[in-house]
């Protein structure tokens, strides 16, 4: 194992020792190759760089109490950059493939693989782009799937549930009514740039997105979904804009298995006053409450319309604490996975 200091990682990039990579051509996709080469040597017509012929995925590795390493719920990940793949008409390796090099890279680079304890773990980035030659607006013929990882901290570079700001972007949109803001592709992240900048300049953390078509109703934040307790009942957004969330899909599991009803449905925007906990959830994050939401009319203006704050303020919820706890025990291998979420190495 690498001398790092583990209580200290930051969510940000880190050499390790090899990545993973298969390329599809004429139909079919090349046995996996390490690589210790970082640098991707590409066409410079290459599609991904003139037209963001390219989609990703995010997971991770945890090193778990009893010695097990465990990657959690890959399927799931496979499944999506498919999903993904196919809205920008590219080929997407098979779920077994996918998996396969997702497990390869976590082997190669086990000496990155923080020690339990640190709350602590490796992410994993899979990586498809579209490396053809070419000039036309067309998709990519020939791509290229990578999976790379780091060791990381907390997504915030803060204590694990640290309550944050949040503002509301209403003069910018994430994502273009039946556009791509469902697919993991990489075009939508840059969409979300500016107005991230601007909200930090601020001085918020997070940026919530309302829906693009009417400006009424929640969508997620800038870097990942949103959830909300009400009650007994735990409510994230129903919206053709949103990022289906494999982090929201497995909390919804675990609040349904803590006997609360879970509502998947459109979220008016005042209806934020009634909400007892509200989050941001993803794998980047896990769970990070937020304390407070300004509404402006403007992002970079000076007029603040309303601003809601939560009831438990600067600490996080009990219901979001105790999800937190729960799916993160089953990543540490304290918990059962009697929902057979993880894969052991």
């Amino acid at each position: 194992m690498v001398e790092l200091d583990w209580s200290n990682l930051a969510f940000s990039y880190r050499k390790t020792n090899a990545i993973i990579i298969s390329r599809f051509k004429d139909g079919k996709w090349s046995e996996p190759e390490i690589s210790n080469d970082f640098d991707f040597h590409l066409n410079a017509f290459a599609g991904v760089f003139h037209y963001a012929n390219s989609c990703f995925e995010g997971l991770k590795a945890f090193r778990g109490a009893d010695g097990k390493v465990r990657i959690f719920r890959p399927d799931e990940n496979a499944r999506r950059l498919i999903r993904s793949a196919a809205r920008i008409g590219m080929a997407a390796p098979p779920e077994e493939l996918f998996i396969r090099m997702c497990r390869m890279c976590v082997h190669e680079n086990l000496d990155f693989l923080p020690p339990f304890g640190y709350n602590a773990s490796l992410y994993i980035r899979p990586v498809l782009e579209g490396i053809n030659p070419q000039i036309n607006i067309v998709s990519s013929e020939e791509v290229m799937f990578a999976v790379m990882c780091l060791p990381v901290g907390t997504y915030a570079d803060s204590k694990p549930l640290t309550p944050v700001s949040a503002v509301i972007s209403r003069d910018f949109d994430r994502a273009a009514p039946n556009g791509t803001g469902a697919y993991k592709i990489a075009a939508n992240y840059a969409l979300a740039f500016y107005p991230y900048n601007a909200a930090h300049r601020l001085g918020y953390t997070e940026l919530l997105f309302l829906d693009p078509a009417t400006k009424t109703k929640v969508d997620e934040f800038g870097s990942s979904n949103f959830l909300a307790i009400k009650g007994d009942t735990y409510v994230t957004p129903l919206s053709d804009s949103v990022l289906p969330s494999i982090t929201n899909k497995s909390l919804q599991t675990l609040a349904a298995d803590l006997g609360l009803k879970v509502e998947k449905r459109v979220i008016p925007v005042e209806e934020i006053a009634e909400f007892d906990e509200i989050d941001a959830c993803g794998t980047a994050v896990v769970i990070t409450p937020v304390k407070s939401i300004d509404d402006k009319p403007r992002l970079e203006g000076d007029v603040v319309s309303r601003t809601w704050r939560m009831p438990s303020g600067d600490e996080c919820g009990k219901v979001s604490r105790k999800l937190f706890q729960m799916i993160r025990g089953i990543q540490n291998g304290e918990e059962p996975d009697i929902h057979s979420w993880c894969y052991e190495l």
